[in-house]
């Protein structure tokens, strides 16, 4: 018998019969590393001034704020979830222009110094994290949200868009950067903010493009024509039959129909994945102050 606990598995374990689960929070690694690397305060030295140690003490530091403010109970499940080194293969291949204009220069680069210490700090706390070598942790995140029945909370920590899709009642998006009482993200935030629903996000982002990720989307639709061709709950296959293309900037979306798919396509996450831990449905250990978990690392 098997019994190795890292082996990738298709299916989550049954639930334990706990009654009420903490809340499951899914941090995106490599979006709250390079937050923490370029956008905290200060610069973090070791006391001999000769280790910059920033992206490791500020991605304890903002991931401790985050628990502690801004996730209900303040106690949850924690699961990081960092990208792979192959993730973004299978999307290149299916449009070499993925991500082709984010810089790759060694400042640019300059958080993935910190990832081995980081993923220490993580195991040192007590905190389970994840890497697929050949996934983004989008679709990671993805299927560990699949993977988590009702009515367990699952609040997902990235600035990323790309998990609007993935919300609904109980499963919001934290992005600490927007403004008290607007962090956590909910349909009814969506809605306001894009006039489209997280059900319809592929498809809107199909039409307008992902500038992050470097997908085009449809020439010459921007979003407030996406959302009128969208509006009523509308998707993608809707629209040929809606009478919605036939005038003026709907006939470039006629045009590009097979495009829009694909864009689509490239865009909703993976959510059947085979991976190497679940969620226990227990809530992980407190963590301590980020100059503790940087002396326990012995980087000061």
């Amino acid at each position: 018998m098997d019994d190795d606990p890292l082996k990738p598995t298709l299916a989550p374990p049954a639930p334990d019969g706990l009654a009420t689960p903490p809340p499951l929070l899914l941090v995106d690694g490599h979006n709250l590393l390079w937050g923490a690397t370029f956008g905290f305060p200060a610069p973090i030295y070791s006391r001999d001034k000769t280790r910059l140690l920033t992206g490791v003490f500020a991605f304890f530091a903002l991931l401790r704020a985050a628990i502690r403010d801004d996730v209900p109970g303040g106690a949850p499940e924690v699961i990081v979830v960092f990208d792979g080194e192959h993730g973004a293969t299978a999307r290149k291949q299916a449009h070499d222009g993925y991500k082709a204009s984010r810089p790759a220069d060694e400042q640019a680069l300059a958080p993935l110094r910190f990832l081995p210490d980081v993923k220490r700090g993580l195991e040192n706390c007590g905190i389970a994290w994840i890497e697929l070598k050949d996934a983004e942790a989008d679709d990671v995140i993805a299927t560990l949200v699949a993977a988590s029945p009702e009515p367990r909370t699952v609040i997902i920590l990235s600035r990323d868009r790309d998990y609007y899709q993935l919300i609904t009642h109980r499963v919001h998006v934290l992005n600490t950067r927007f403004r008290a009482g607007h962090k956590l993200v909910t349909p009814a935030e969506v809605y306001a903010r894009h006039q489209v629903t997280p059900t319809q996000w592929v498809d809107y982002r199909a039409l307008t493009g992902d500038p992050a990720d470097d997908i085009p989307g449809v020439s010459g639709i921007g979003a407030k024509t996406a959302t009128t061709l969208l509006a009523g709950g509308l998707a993608l296959e809707d629209l040929p039959g809606s009478g919605r293309l036939a005038t003026g900037r709907g006939r470039a979306v006629t045009e590009q129909f097979d495009l829009a798919l694909k864009w689509r396509e490239m865009i909703r996450l993976d959510t059947v994945l085979a991976l190497p831990r679940w969620p226990t449905g227990h809530a992980s250990p407190p963590l301590p102050r980020p100059a503790d978990v940087v002396d326990e690392l012995n980087l000061w």
